[in-house]
């Protein structure tokens, strides 16, 4: 009787022949020409050997029929990786948004928008132009932008464009997105218009959406939209022609979604989310080099106002501020955006102020909050707020549970009154407590950031996506390729399109257990909050 062949010498016996199998089938053609289907089957055989070396008998039949792209689609060798984060987003008509941008003379009353609704909604790419603008920006890497603060909606559509888990399908949707240009739609009709104009393309809408079936599923209550205005704009809820704004979000089926909007007003169910600021970077690496930038500049100003006076703003503390920024001798710096040949809308001059300053006054001007909150932060000035509802009560997605850590409180009636002096108030601040805000502020500064639509952010490379990745170029060519050691970052880092889109899809999965559970969902929707508490 035969001993029974060794297993290791079975496994030696099956690789030699393959090995002659390959150099036969390589001396036969070019290596990457006709048989390169045949070289992968080999492949994926070795492969099937290292990791089934406990059978005895291989089939090889199995594998020489089955192709690599066959087995990737297998979902037991593949994980979702979007499971619980797709977003469906709602196919518009054109009227809805498209429409409203190609006449874009007509979105502003006063002011021409064509020239910055350019490059995705960034505006007009930032050039060296000027002698110190390298100095100021980080130019060369093509990152800074013109950008107006009303185009956020453009800019997150874009963004949602490339989402990665985006899905055609809306069974699977965690959260379904609703692509609409409120705030260019309503501020082309807030001067001179009645109540009718205003709410006409708004109440379109709302019928579009609720013949939809996706409407169906929770009623609109997982469904959100971004205004790209502050939230009072929409929330006029009279048909008085005197009453500013329009009635979108008191129209029922709006009340039932989420609204994401650069100021929220009282109500539950809107969520503000930063303002696009000038920055809009490729990469963690242009990020970090950008942060080490504004760390280490040296800083010429204890504080700065970067605004213009409010002389008929009933409560105002602007020209209090100005007034005392005025007479510090060069200790404050004011820049009038008022003052002819100033540039409000310049980016390295706007830059510039804030990088050279350690504090930055953002007092409220026609609302609580205001863009320069964060295109300072930006340039890593620590915010000095005067009223609660300027930023501690609004971003709370993007800043710190505790403003002490990241800013200055000066609660605005010592402003108004003259018995705080801002010069000796923010002068008493230590260097110690002064660089530990500083370093909070910069840790901010990439989840305020809106990046490039289309860029794969390193930080957002995770093992499972490089496996994937990987085995897509193994389709292509008879050998594994890595990507880059520096791709595969452990530290995730998101920005402000991707904290707004995390954070709606956790409220949605709240809202539908409270659904679920027969829970009440006032709280959620019809409820106000306090803008003006601290605590």
């Amino acid at each position: 009787m035969m001993k029974p062949v060794p297993r290791l010498r079975v496994l030696i016996s099956v690789t030699f022949v393959l090995c002659l199998f390959v150099v036969f089938q390589i001396h036969k053609s070019d290596l990457f020409g006709k048989n390169l289907q045949i070289t992968q089957q080999v492949n994926n055989i070795f492969i099937s050997i290292a990791s089934s070396s406990h059978h005895q008998t291989l089939n090889l039949t199995k594998y020489s029929n089955e192709s690599d792209g066959n087995r990737a689609k297998q979902p037991k060798e593949e994980t979702d990786t979007c499971a619980g984060r797709y977003i469906y987003m709602h196919n518009l008509p054109s009227i809805f948004n498209d429409d409203i941008i190609k006449d874009c003379r007509a979105v502003i009353k006063w002011f021409n928008m064509c020239p910055f609704m350019v490059n995705s909604g960034f505006g007009p790419q930032v050039l060296e132009y000027a002698n110190n603008t390298a100095q100021v920006l980080t130019t060369k890497t093509g990152s800074w932008y013109s950008t107006n603060q009303f185009l956020l909606s453009v800019i997150f559509r874009e963004r949602m464009k490339h989402y990665e888990c985006l899905t055609n399908d809306s069974s699977l949707a965690s959260a379904i997105y609703i692509p609409y240009y409120a705030g260019l739609d309503v501020s082309r009709h807030l001067w001179g218009y009645n109540t009718t104009v205003r709410d006409a393309l708004g109440t379109k809408l709302a019928r579009w959406l609720r013949e939809r079936p996706e409407w169906t599923k929770m009623h609109g209550r997982d469904h959100f939209f971004v205004a790209g205005r502050i939230g009072w704009d929409f929330r006029r809820c009279s048909d008085e022609d005197s009453e500013w704004g329009s009635n979108l979000m008191c129209l029922p089926e709006f009340s039932n979604t989420t609204m994401l909007s650069i100021e929220t007003t009282t109500w539950t169910n809107e969520f503000a989310v930063p303002y696009p600021t000038y920055f809009h970077p490729t990469s963690l690496t242009e990020v970090r080099r950008w942060q080490e930038k504004v760390k280490s500049v040296k800083r010429r100003y204890l504080f700065s106002f970067v605004g213009a006076p409010r002389p008929t703003l009933d409560g105002s503390i602007r020209g209090e501020i100005i007034k005392q920024c005025l007479a510090s001798h060069g200790i404050c710096k004011f820049f009038n955006c008022n003052e002819p040949g100033n540039d409000w809308d310049n980016p390295v001059k706007i830059m510039d102020v804030f990088k050279r300053s350690v504090f930055c006054l953002q007092p409220p001007g026609d609302s609580y909050t205001r863009r320069s909150i964060f295109d300072s932060i930006s340039a890593g000035c620590i915010p000095v707020f005067f009223h609660p509802g300027s930023g501690y009560k609004q971003y709370m997605w993007y800043f710190p549970k505790d403003y002490t850590e990241y800013s200055v409180y000066i609660p605005e009636n010592g402003v108004k009154n003259g018995t705080v002096s801002l010069r000796d108030l923010l002068g008493m601040i230590d260097k110690e407590s002064v660089s530990r805000m500083r370093n909070e502020v910069v840790k901010i500064i990439p989840k305020i950031l809106y990046i490039k639509p289309g860029m794969v952010r390193p930080e957002k490379i995770d093992k499972e996506s490089v496996s994937r990745k990987r085995n897509e170029v193994v389709k292509s060519i008879p050998k594994i390729v890595y990507t880059k050691p520096e791709l595969v970052g452990s530290e995730k880092i998101e920005d402000a399109f991707d904290i707004a889109v995390d954070r709606v899809i956790e409220r949605v999965a709240m809202i539908k257990r409270m659904m679920e559970e027969g829970k009440d969902l006032q709280s959620e929707y019809s409820q106000t909050r306090d803008l003006k508490n601290l605590e």
